[in-house]
């Protein structure tokens, strides 16, 4: 099989995995009061909720793919990713008018189903481009980024699609797209030979090999690892489940009326942070197969931690908000390029899958802690407007610099095999 067709099914996979990262354009309509027309009433942080249970039960369910995957092979567990997950958004569209059923559908649901699906590209690509691992994982995991982009303006200025199907109506087409799309990718993930070979337990000259998680869990390297992608994936997360409610306090208080904020907030998301994003993951995994992995994820992590508290000081107008939400965007998506592919390095690309779903049980608990968090401080604050979101991109910005120096001290293990 020409390998470039895993490029292919990759990033016709991972632009529908991208939609948990256009939350945001749906969670004005979810939290616009019942006593001012909304249909929902939710909260800021039954919002966040929401989108952190789906980034906590993707998190998990990625274990279970991993060790499924490695049993049954690639191309089964992605099809069975884009059956659940769209079946999350459809069932999401017939009972998503309460906070618990969208929390189930959406939350636990279609998370379950990105879980599936999402480490699968990741492995093939890794094992089809083993002396560009960085590059290919970037470009494998683009599509997640721009996904974003492509949901976010199609629930919006693209199609309208809340402004004439409703947000369940919006699910409900999007559940049929992202079921039909995923199992139209998922027939081109299939390892190449060797590694084959090596799921079904051939050793010898020319067969890769790779710490099994029972030793990857007894490195302290994993554990650093661990860490230094929670506090990364749990800032920027923060910023994609609360960008549009940040940026339109912010510009009202620079003395915008709620429309053009609104506006604003959307093109800051659906552009200006979706699109670096996409293009992070390609850039900085391509950077790192020529620096290092560990050295370009403490230059990312320092990076991303100024522009936490630059986004909060300085994002207060239009331009400046694009500038900041295009920089935390592109630093963000240098994580999912990085990690999987230091995983790869340090513990076996025979055993990626497997490895790099409990690295990525630190997505999950970033998910939960970075959105709630921020959700919990906007609604104790809600007097104070923009103020109300400072602690949140406070403490962001240290634990990035913190986790910076972690990453400084880290060493490849003895082994990887």
């Amino acid at each position: 099989m020409n390998r470039w067709f895993v490029v292919v099914g990759a990033l016709l996979i991972q632009l529908c995995l991208g939609a948990l990262y256009a939350w945001s354009a749906f969670t004005a309509d979810l939290t616009k009061a019942l006593d001012k027309g909304g249909q929902f009433g939710f909260t800021a942080a039954q919002s966040q909720w929401i989108f952190s249970v789906a980034l906590a039960t993707f998190a998990v369910v990625m274990v279970l793919a991993g060790k499924l995957q490695a049993k049954i092979g690639p191309r089964p567990v992605a099809a069975m990713g884009g059956i659940v997950m769209g079946l999350g958004y459809i069932l999401a569209s017939f009972f998503g008018q309460t906070f618990w059923g969208m929390l189930l559908c959406i939350g636990v649901i279609g998370g379950a189903g990105i879980g599936l699906a999402y480490v699968i590209p990741i492995t093939v690509g890794i094992q089809w481009f083993p002396k560009n691992k960085g590059l290919i994982t970037g470009i494998a995991v683009a599509g997640f980024g721009f996904g974003a982009l492509i949901w976010v303006k199609m629930a919006g200025s693209w199609a309208h699609l809340i402004a004439d199907r409703g947000v369940l109506g919006t699910f409900q087409l999007y559940g049929i797209v992202f079921l039909v799309s995923i199992l139209v990718g998922s027939i081109w993930m299939v390892k190449p030979k060797e590694f084959e070979a090596a799921a079904k337990g051939a050793t010898g000259a020319g067969i890769p090999t790779g710490m099994l998680p029972a030793q990857t869990l007894k490195t302290p390297q994993f554990y650093m690892i661990w860490l230094t992608f929670m506090i990364g994936a749990g800032a920027g997360l923060m910023v994609i489940g609360i960008i549009k409610l940040f940026a339109i306090d912010a510009l009202k208080g620079g003395g915008l009326d709620a429309a053009a904020a609104g506006a604003i907030a959307g093109s800051a998301m659906g552009y200006f942070y979706a699109i670096p994003n996409g293009i992070g993951r390609i850039a900085w995994g391509s950077l790192s197969d020529a620096l290092g992995r560990q050295r370009s994820i403490v230059i990312m992590c320092l990076f991303q931690g100024l522009m936490m508290f630059a986004f909060f000081f300085l994002g207060r107008s239009e331009y400046m908000l694009y500038l900041f939400a295009a920089l935390v965007g592109f630093n963000f998506g240098g994580n999912f390029a990085l990690f999987p592919a230091i995983t790869a390095d340090y513990f076996g690309s025979a055993t990626v899958a497997r490895n790099y779903g409990w690295v990525f049980t630190s997505y999950g608990v970033g998910g939960i802690l970075g959105p709630v968090m921020a959700g919990y401080f906007k609604d104790m604050g809600m007097g104070k407007g923009v103020d109300a979101w400072m602690p949140a991109f406070m403490i962001a910005g240290v634990c990035l610099l913190v986790v910076a120096v972690v990453m400084m001290m880290v060493k490849p293990p003895a082994k990887t095999a």
